[in-house]
């Protein structure tokens, strides 16, 4: 039997495995009719965000398909890729990364979707050409994250529309990392459908220089309808899955 077959029966007759299939079920519901409304003939690419969540109800999702999962903090997320590390799923880094953790996400991370300052790409840069000639992993997939506030960073992080053109540029020129596209969260309290239209235009306009950075992850638990309206070809989803944040104690 495969890993994955092992972890099906282990959770057959598991609560938890249960309640997960339920609202996994449900939110794969809502990305099918928002991506038919939509008129759009795939679907965006689920990675549950699995922060704060036990390596467990990681394996529970293997089980029942889930290929992508999302944390925001290193150490929770190098703990967990280390437990797991015979799971067939890939890890997005989708924090505010410190530069000096860019060594250790370096080691798990297929994608990070939080670059926000050069500091970051020449952190990254130098960690992926590190362990590629140590491992020879693949190039890390790089997107920036783009404040949608009024004055960047106000409030969800990223950088000004206006610093998208050089942080590309930087990635670019980075041997190890691929320029895979664009990340955004809607500011808060603000119509998710505006912010996203407008994180379409910056994606149209990176594509002119970069055509291969085709790449917007947007959306989450509250408003992933509108990003599926608006491109998104990643959808970041975490409590619609996997419930409130365990109790600590």
């Amino acid at each position: 039997m495969t890993s994955q077959g092992n972890d099906e029966a282990q959770w057959h007759d598991d609560t938890r495995a249960e309640e997960l299939k339920e609202r996994l079920a449900a939110v794969h519901h809502r990305i099918e009719a928002a991506t038919k409304e939509a008129g759009r003939a795939e679907a965006p690419r689920l990675i549950v965000v699995t922060k704060f969540h036990p390596a467990d109800d990681v394996r529970r999702l293997a089980a029942l398909g889930i290929t992508d999962v999302g944390e925001n903090r290193d150490q929770e997320a190098a703990s967990k890729a280390a437990e797991l590390s015979g799971l067939d799923i890939r890890w997005h880094f989708i924090g505010q990364l410190q530069s000096n953790k860019a060594k250790s996400v370096a080691k798990y991370a297929s994608s990070v979707q939080s670059i926000d300052r050069p500091q970051v790409v020449d952190a990254l840069a130098k960690a992926i050409a590190r362990e590629q000639d140590a491992t020879g992993r693949d190039d890390l997939d790089c997107y920036i994250q783009v404040s949608l506030d009024n004055d960047a960073g106000a409030h969800r992080g990223g950088a000004a529309p206006s610093a998208v053109g050089e942080l590309a540029a930087r990635i670019e020129s980075s041997a190890g990392l691929r320029l895979s596209g664009l990340m955004a969260v809607a500011p808060l309290g603000a119509d998710p459908e505006a912010a996203f239209a407008k994180l379409a235009g910056i994606s149209a306009d990176l594509r002119v220089d970069y055509p291969a950075a085709t790449g917007i992850s947007a959306g989450m638990s509250q408003d992933l309808e509108a990003a599926v309206k608006f491109g998104a070809t990643h959808l970041r989803i975490g409590s619609d899955i996997l419930g409130s944040r365990p109790a600590v104690g």
